[in-house]
């Protein structure tokens, strides 16, 4: 496989790298990292990234401006989006060639050539695997980008994965002189509204049993005075670590009044939860958008149906 798209990279002169909109550091990493690995092993070709940015992640890099008509005969990666319809810029769709780079649950096909290893613990680390073992060259940047992937998703090396593996395509990294203290810096030091808006979240999740959650209005967020991602994905993790409580989820009402639902657990399989709802993800981390806040009883009840059948 690695073998094929290297192939297509040589194929192409225009190399242009999607992800999946209101992205994460897995995203941007991955996009960013794969980026500079074509460009420094092939200088002459033209290579952009494109798609949505957020501040948090700013620091990574930006996003290139890509007229349509750098589109004809173009590649297109795909990365981080196990489906098409989570895709940001659907200008993807005017390319020649498209490849699908993903370690989600398998969702749906799209594109003419997929790597999909749901066993990796991000899609960094999918990239920083696919550099090394084609023998590609890749720049301190770039090194720099894989790693903030693999850091983000894999929740700083908390979350359940084959560590082994995953250490050894860090140290591969490492041999870049990556300064680790301003990435975690940059994801980790704060901004003092944040420090608040996390307090005033935690004296306002409720628990039923051993699922905590939070619903956030459109007037909480406009209240907060904060984006979309900081108070959804952003403070998810409020609700972790508790004992007793085995499942949270947030949910937040954006502008249009879809909210956005992020479920996570600790030990149980949520996320037929979330593709019941039309999204994805990982067994223990996963999103959906739901169409207003009046679904969110109907995924609480399924969420205690999860909690049921693993308690029986």
């Amino acid at each position: 496989m690695y073998h094929k798209i290297v192939q297509k990279i040589k194929e192409f002169d225009t190399i242009i790298i999607h992800r999946h909109s209101r992205p994460d550091g897995d995203a941007l990493g991955s996009q960013i990292g794969l980026k500079e690995a074509i460009k420094a092993t092939f200088p002459r070709k033209h290579v952009y990234c494109v798609g949505d940015m957020v501040d948090r992640y700013s620091f990574m890099g930006e996003m290139d401006n890509v007229p349509n008509s750098f589109y004809q005969g173009a590649l297109v990666f795909v990365l981080d989006c196990s489906e098409e319809k989570m895709i940001c810029d659907d200008r993807y769709k005017l390319a020649r060639y498209i490849i699908k780079i993903d370690h989600h649950l398998y969702k749906e096909k799209y594109g003419d050539l997929e790597l999909v290893d749901e066993n990796e613990i991000s899609c960094a680390s999918i990239i920083a695997r696919f550099v090394f073992s084609s023998g590609l060259k890749l720049s301190l940047a770039g090194a720099e980008a894989l790693y903030t992937g693999i850091v983000t998703d894999s929740g700083r090396f908390r979350f359940n994965c084959d560590f082994r593996s995953t250490y050894d395509i860090c140290s591969k990294l490492f041999k870049f002189p990556i300064d680790v203290n301003n990435i975690y810096n940059n994801l980790y030091i704060e901004e003092l509204e944040t420090v608040k808006l996390r307090a005033s979240l935690i004296s306002k999740f409720k628990v039923d049993g051993q699922i905590a959650y939070l619903i956030n209005t459109q007037e909480d967020v406009k209240k907060y005075g904060v984006s979309i991602f900081n108070i959804s994905r952003g403070m998810v993790g409020i609700m972790g670590g508790i004992k007793g409580i085995d499942i949270w989820a947030n949910f937040t009402e954006d502008e249009d009044g879809s909210v956005i639902c992020e479920l996570r657990s600790s030990k149980y399989n949520i996320n037929p939860v979330a593709t019941m709802f039309g999204g994805g993800g990982h067994k223990l981390a996963s999103g959906a958008t739901l169409e207003s806040l009046d679904k969110v009883d109907e995924v609480l009840a399924e969420l205690k149906k999860v909690l049921e059948k693993n308690n029986e």
